[in-house]
Parts: C-alpha cells; sequence; structure tokens
C-alpha cells in the first residue's frame, strides 16, 4: 500500500473525510509525531517511506524531495505553490498540485477581518478598554470609500463582491479583463499606477513570481493615496517590507493588515511587529475550518486521481510532466 505524508500540523492526527478516501484508495496516511511547526529534519526522516506528499505552506525543499526515493506525487492544500521546489520536483519527474477553488472565500473573509480592525481601531479599542479606557474616538467606514483589487483570481474576485457588499467603489488591475464581471458588480478597471493613487484600500490578490516579487517597494506606496491602508493576504515576498514600516512610519499609509510575511514567523527585529497601525495574523487567511477541509479533500482527491493514472486537470503546476507520465 502507498504512503501519504501529512504535513500541514492543522491536519496531522485530524479525521476528516479526506483521510477516508485515502485509506478507501489504499492508502497509509503518515502522521510525523507532535504538535509543533514541523522542521526540515522532522520531514526528512519520514521521506524515505513516502509515495505521496499532502502538503501545506511550509516549505518543501530540495533535501526532502532527494531524500524520498518513492515519491511520485506532492499535492499542497492551498493555491501557492512558491513554498515547493519545482525545479527538482519536476527534474524527478513527480507532478506537483494546488487546490484552486477551495479556500477563496476564506481569504477574501480574513482580508476584511484585517480592514475593518484597522478601520475601526479594534485593537487599540480592546486594549483601552482592558485597562479601564471608554474611548470613543471616531472611525472610518468602508461604504464610499474605494478599494483597488490587484489580482482578479478566483480570491480577487470574492474580495470584490465583498467590497461591494459594503458599499465600496472597487478598481481593479489584472491584465485579464471580464467585462460581464466587471459590469455586474459596477467596478472599473485600471492601470496599477492608477489604482493606486485613487484607492483607499489597495488589496493585492497575486501569486509570488518572479515578476511579482517586490512589487511594492518605496515606489508603490508613494503612489498610493495619503492616509490609505495596504492589506496583503497573498505572500510576503511582494512587499519590501521595510519600505512598508518607512510609508507607515512617516504617516503617508494610515496602516496595513498582514496574513503574510517575507519570513515567517518574522524575525523579532522586523519593525512592522512594534508599529500601532499595523494588524498582523500568522498566515491563516485561507484556512478556515471549512476550507481546510475542502482543501484537505481535493488534495486527497488529486493524489488518488494520479495513482489511478488520470490527470487532474488544472491542478498540476508543472504541466508539462502530463505527457507520458506513469505513477
Amino acid at each position: 500500500m502507498p504512503n501519504i505524508l501529512i504535513m500541514p500540523t492543522p491536519l496531522r492526527y485530524r479525521p476528516g473525510r479526506y483521510r477516508e478516501i485515502l485509506q478507501e484508495a489504499g492508502f497509509t496516511p503518515i502522521d510525523p509525531p507532535g504538535e509543533h511547526r514541523l522542521t526540515e529534519s522532522d520531514l526528512i526522516a519520514a521521506m524515505p517511506e513516502t509515495d505521496a506528499l499532502l502538503a501545506g505552506g511550509d516549505p518543501v525543499t530540495t533535501r526532502m524531495i532527494e531524500s524520498a526515493p518513492r515519491l511520485r506525487a506532492i499535492a499542497r492544500a492551498g493555491v501557492g505553490f512558491d513554498s515547493v521546489d519545482i525545479r527538482t520536483a519536476t527534474a524527478r519527474k513527480i507532478p506537483v498540485a494546488i487546490t484552486p477553488g477551495a479556500n477563496h472565500a476564506s481569504v477574501a473573509e480574513q482580508v476584511f477581518a484585517l480592514l475593518l480592525a484597522l478601520t475601526r481601531n479594534l485593537m487599540a479599542l480592546d486594549r483601552s478598554i482592558r485597562n479601564g479606557g471608554w474611548d470613543r474616538r471616531e472611525v472610518r467606514p468602508l461604504r464610499g470609500t474605494t478599494m483597488g483589487v490587484v489580482g482578479l483570481g478566483r480570491i480577487g474576485r470574492s474580495v470584490v463582491t465583498r467590497a461591494a457588499a459594503f458599499g465600496m467603489r472597487v478598481l481593479v488591475y489584472d491584465r485579464n479583463r471580464d467585462p460581464a464581471f466587471a459590469q455586474e458588480y459596477g467596478l472599473e478597471y485600471v492601470s496599477f499606477e492608477e489604482l493606486l493613487a485613487r484607492s483607499d484600500v489597495v488589496s493585492v490578490n497575486l501569486p509570488l513570481s518572479a515578476s511579482t516579487a517586490g512589487l511594492f517597494d518605496r515606489n508603490a506606496f508613494a503612489r498610493m493615496r495619503p492616509g490609505a491602508i495596504f492589506i496583503n493576504t497573498s505572500r510576503g515576498g511582494l512587499v519590501v517590507e521595510s519600505d512598508l514600516a518607512e510609508s507607515l512610519a512617516s504617516g503617508h499609509l494610515a496602516g496595513a493588515g498582514l496574513d503574510v510575511m517575507a519570513f515567517e514567523p518574522p524575525h523579532p527585529d522586523n519593525p512592522l511587529l512594534t508599529m500601532p497601525n499595523v494588524v498582523m495574523s500568522p498566515h491563516i487567511g485561507g484556512v478556515d475550518s471549512t476550507a481546510l477541509d475542502d482543501m484537505a479533500e481535493q488534495a486527497a482527491r488529486i493524489v488518488i486521481d494520479l495513482y489511478q493514472g488520470q490527470w487532474p486537470g488544472d491542478c498540476v503546476v508543472n504541466k508539462e510532466l502530463r505527457s507520458g507520465w506513469r505513477w
């Protein structure tokens, strides 16, 4: 029977439909011991007996892949794949798959959780009450303001629908345009520079790639409207964090909501950690309980499809392996 290594901490030892369908297909789940975040050494120890990997957001490194002679498939519970060494996997003819469509609503909800925490000043007001205060200062509305959505994939679209529900005007920057969707939600397609200049809130919904790394740097933040709010639930590598901290410290930007960082967890000396106008969460935007179950189940079905000789549609990232690939 083939073994599948369960890598994400929230899924290890957790029952669920994903386990049932794996076991029904003949797979034996392997759960590395402990409740801690797994280290590379922890994972390498389990790799020699691993035929498939159900991965999360932690890195799948060259050393891990090279220590797994039986590895035939990697399915990531999520939509990003920058954490996986695609080059090594492809050289070993190991398909790397993602789970599109499983967590976009969860990420969009996190965008607004961070945004509302900033505009309603929730963190400071909560602390004030706990310390005996009753600070009823004015807070910022969302209705009537402009949200700029950078990237209109599944997550970007989910952000747009929620922004419309809050009564926000929506600007979008994306290379591909969908006139019907634009008409339905009253959004306006604009250039990147125009979006930065006109938006009260900028939400980043892009994958990390060579062309997007460091996209939000000193120049981009300088183009943003004074007093704007920056929200990033995509990847930390899209942002030059020192430039973001500089813009926040100067007062040019009013605040930032970050679910992702360049290094996770962030280094203790990261200046963003001490800024009162920054709200952070530990890369949990796409992993609410429903999304986690959906991603795990989709990842399991992808592995089973590959095992049974079926190519799982557009889920595989290194599509060049399709021709002639066998388990």
